[in-house]
């Protein structure tokens, strides 16, 4: 583990910004609530009935994409997992930061201890062991077109749970081998679907967003900051801050902004020294404007903020296990799209 850790325990429950934003920027001590294993282990056993029948389930007991209607004998089904992990590990380019790498071994694990993805539990816990250890898998950054899921980063993400790959520690590169023998743990063989629940899902593209939209959140108070500083500079007044002015548009993110620079302005004794006598009537746009331009980014960024929450806490592979009707649904939730509109 880590030198400098956050606790993190991890259920069925959302996650919320404020952790993610946590997550994203510094390792994590990680557990897992024993209240979430129960409705993992139902989907898991839901898996292993349908893996050990005779009715078409996708992924389970068929072939991928096209190859759906081909049937996969029972003694090639756990073989069948471990080679789209091998067949989907192509991507290139320079690697993604470990700090994207966490937060999508953190989402994987989130989502996959809703209990729609029929995993085991020994899947999962392997994956929180390298989140926790601070091992993270290295995922080439281009790959992935999102429209199938992140399948190409996801898969080098999970190399390393087989013992290939390789990993990224405290600044030094080890084989996947070497990651799970600095744990004490064994490379796992991948049971029914679980090549394809780690494949399929959204989980690096949300990782990638949320990456900006930490990245614009600091921006955003850096320019009111600056903004609020620049009408101090240039002697400008605050009546354009006026919550009656915002009020009557009604923009939420204006009014907001509005608030933000009365709070940076307020007190100003270089405004003070020039409430009287001043023979300008209005100050230019630039000045005057801030609330309308910054609020409309605000607004912007809060809509993005709100589908990437709900993305985070997503399950996104398919198809999905429904534990208690016994059933499998294939559909299309691994498509990046409300991620992409974010983004």
């Amino acid at each position: 583990m880590p030198s400098s850790t956050m606790p993190f325990v991890l259920s069925a429950r959302p996650l919320t910004l404020h952790e993610l934003r946590l997550a994203f920027e510094q390792p994590l001590h990680v557990s897992i609530d024993d209240d979430a294993w129960p409705a993992v282990h139902a989907s898991h056993a839901a898996v292993q009935r349908l893996a050990a029948g005779n009715e078409p389930a996708y992924g389970i007991n068929t072939g991928f994409g096209l190859l759906a209607n081909t049937r996969i004998a029972l003694a090639e089904r756990n073989h069948l997992q471990r080679n789209i992990v091998l067949s989907h590990s192509a991507g290139v380019g320079p690697l993604l930061d470990d700090a994207v790498v966490r937060l999508t071994l953190l989402l994987k694990v989130q989502s996959f201890l809703r209990g729609y993805s029929g995993v085991s539990e020994s899947l999962i816990r392997l994956l929180a062991r390298m989140l926790d250890a601070g091992l993270y898998p290295c995922v080439p950054s281009q790959g992935s077109v999102g429209a199938s899921g992140d399948l190409a980063p996801l898969a080098h993400m999970s190399l390393p749970l087989i013992g290939l790959g390789s990993v990224r520690y405290e600044g030094r590169v080890l084989s996947g081998a070497q990651a799970l023998a600095q744990m004490g743990a064994q490379a796992i063989e991948l049971g029914p679907k679980e090549g394809l629940a780690l494949l399929n899902g959204t989980q690096v593209s949300t990782s990638l967003a949320l990456a900006a939209l930490f990245a614009v959140e600091q921006l955003i108070a850096a320019s009111a900051v600056v903004g609020a500083l620049a009408v101090d500079a240039m002697k400008g007044s605050d009546a354009p801050f006026d919550p009656r002015l915002h009020t009557v548009r009604g923009q939420p993110g204006q009014i907001a902004a509005a608030e933000i620079y009365r709070q940076l302005l307020a007190g100003s004794a270089i405004r003070r020294s020039h409430l009287e006598n001043d023979e300008r009537v209005q100050d230019p746009y630039s000045l005057r404007c801030q609330p309308q331009v910054m609020g409309a980014c605000l607004d912007l960024i809060v809509n993005s903020t709100r589908t990437l929450l709900i993305e985070a806490n997503a399950v996104t592979d398919n198809p999905l296990v429904y534990a208690d009707l016994d059933e499998i649904i294939s559909g299309g939730n691994f498509h990046a799209e409300p991620v992409a509109f974010a983004a």
